[in-house]
């Protein structure tokens, strides 16, 4: 039996039980320090990139800060974010064409360094 592929819209509701706040693990703490991480929910990025105003640029550290102070942990995680953002814009795209106009913006969402 060939199992369905999973479309990046069921990627983006598939929240896995996230957000979910905990420590920074010892092999973490030498890049980031200690205190908390916050994992986000794939829908929860997508929800700061859809706030970011026509005009406006945002990176992907930007939302780990704000989903940092939105969960008052010391740090967003840094993969997590990154992924959910990239799984938020393919979304958007196949969203797109299957004829919905009203999308996430990733096209104002850049990685660290304005990439």
């Amino acid at each position: 039996m060939v199992k369905k592929k999973t479309s990046w819209v069921e990627k983006l509701h598939d929240s896995k039980d996230l957000p979910k706040v905990e420590q920074i693990t010892e092999k973490m703490s030498q890049r980031w320090g200690t205190g908390t991480v916050v994992i986000p929910a794939p829908l929860e990025v997508d929800a700061l990139m859809k706030r970011v105003p026509e005009g406006k640029l945002v990176t992907v550290n930007g939302l780990r800060e704000a989903l940092a102070k939105k969960h008052n942990a010391s740090i967003g995680c840094p993969m997590t974010t990154g992924i959910f953002a990239w799984v938020a814009a393919h979304a958007a795209e196949e969203q797109r064409q299957n004829g919905v106009e009203d999308v996430t913006p990733y096209w104002r969402t850049l990685k660290a360094g304005g990439i």
